[in-house]
């Protein structure tokens, strides 16, 4: 440690290591000099460890969030003449709720600063999807992204670089040291983004299921209640839903695929499990900026009006995206058919969702290019009543040579089971945190 340092990185560490409380000090310190490169890749290594082993108390993962916000700038919306509010998914397969939910909030009368991020492994990215629409896109200025609130009400772009610049930097290190499942560190990656957004309300959507980040629904819960604190003790008005991923949402995982489905949903078409989240989670957001109980308005029926649908063009075109061009459409095709007569009772989100990947919707590595119109079109869900050789999906890549390996991703996602046999009950919506 030089004499400028006020603390040793080894002494941290041994503190965690311990199952002690770092200070106040100690945490704005670590942070900070993490940031600056004075403490070392292998050093934060073992204090993410630590912490992951460990925990940490409400109060230290507080301090360490904002301590992570402190590393960069912090957007101001106060200037706005609708109160803001912002929707965050932890990710799922099918996940394209963003796109229908930011216009119908808009359209509700509230501004949607949505700041997004790309796909990684099975789960989708919003920026990629969008990216599928014709001279959209992500990258907006702060001036750009303010003019567009004012004016269209909603924005989904990408986040400056001067956003939690810590954040990113551990995220990368986190990734790689087997530290990801540690739930103060996704809380305060997530929150110390969303905090630093300036939102004035915000409500989160924590998926639970094979095709989740988090399979369980405790630690789902855990981390859902951890988030809210965390939003709550910094000022933001924040709450959650935990919802099902045990199977996909919709009936497409893939880039130009969702999109078309968002603006079927946007329509008054889609499909109900889609239609029902972005109603339930437009309603909480309604609720948490305060405005629901005064202006009397349902987002259901502002999306049966046509509004929505509305603010989504002005919000696209507001990007350089053409609503009304033709979405890219994959150059090779592929069903897969119903292996028997019965009635289908599970439909894998996890394997939709790696399958997808590796048609081409997604990516390994976050430099890799991805297929705007590769995916899974998706034509029976659980209770559905199934005759052996009809078409369960259709893949879409550009590249047949990687059909091979989506089949087989594919290979336990379905189970039929006799006629006269039930899926298990599963809600959509699990549980709700205020």
């Amino acid at each position: 440690m030089s004499d400028a340092e006020a603390f040793d990185a080894v002494d941290v560490i041994r503190t965690k290591r311990d199952g002690g409380r770092l200070s106040d000090g100690q945490i704005d310190w670590v942070i900070d000099a993490y940031t600056r490169g004075v403490v070392a890749e292998e050093q934060m290594s073992a204090l993410a460890m630590a912490i992951l082993l460990n925990g940490m108390e409400r109060a230290e993962i507080a301090r360490w969030t904002a301590a992570m916000i402190a590393s960069g700038e912090r957007m101001d919306f106060s200037g706005l003449s609708r109160p803001t509010v912002d929707k965050h998914s932890t990710g799922g397969v099918g996940d394209k709720i963003t796109l229908p939910l930011a216009p119908l909030v808009a359209a509700c009368g509230l501004a949607v600063p949505q700041l997004s991020g790309r796909g990684l492994g099975h789960t989708g990215g919003t920026l990629d999807k969008l990216e599928a629409i014709p001279g959209w896109r992500a990258a907006l200025s702060n001036d750009e992204m303010l003019r567009q609130l004012d004016e269209v009400g909603a924005v989904v772009c990408q986040a400056g670089s001067g956003l939690a610049p810590a954040d990113r930097k551990l995220y990368a290190l986190r990734d790689v040291t087997g530290t990801v499942e540690a739930i103060p560190l996704i809380a305060s990656s997530i929150m110390s983004k969303k905090i630093a957004e300036g939102t004035g309300a915000l409500v989160l959507d924590v998926k639970v299921g094979s095709g989740a980040f988090m399979k369980d629904a405790e630690r789902a819960g855990e981390l859902a209640r951890t988030m809210v604190e965390l939003g709550t003790d910094a000022g933001v008005r924040t709450r959650a839903l935990l919802t099902d991923m045990s199977t996909p949402l919709g009936l497409t995982a893939g880039n130009a695929l969702e999109v078309r489905e968002a603006v079927e949903v946007l329509a008054g078409g889609g499909p109900a499990d889609v239609v029902e989240l972005t109603v339930a989670l437009a309603r909480e957001m309604l609720e948490a900026a305060g405005v629901s109980g005064t202006a009397g308005v349902d987002p259901a029926d502002v999306l049966a009006s046509g509004a929505a649908m509305d603010s989504w063009r002005a919000m696209i075109a507001a990007q350089g995206g053409d609503p009304d061009a033709p979405l890219p459409v994959a150059r090779h095709t592929e069903q897969v058919l119903a292996p028997a007569d019965g009635v289908l009772v599970e439909l894998d989100a996890l394997a939709v969702g790696v399958a997808a990947w590796r048609l081409g919707a997604g990516r390994a590595r976050k430099e890799d290019p991805v297929q705007a119109g590769a995916g899974v079109q998706i034509h029976a869900k659980p209770g559905a009543v199934v005759r052996a050789g009809e078409p369960l999906m259709t893949l879409h890549t550009d590249t047949p040579e990687r059909f091979e390996r989506a089949r087989e991703a594919l290979g336990d996602a379905v189970v039929v089971a006799p006629e006269g046999s039930r899926p298990p009950e599963r809600a959509l919506i699990l549980d709700r945190v205020t």
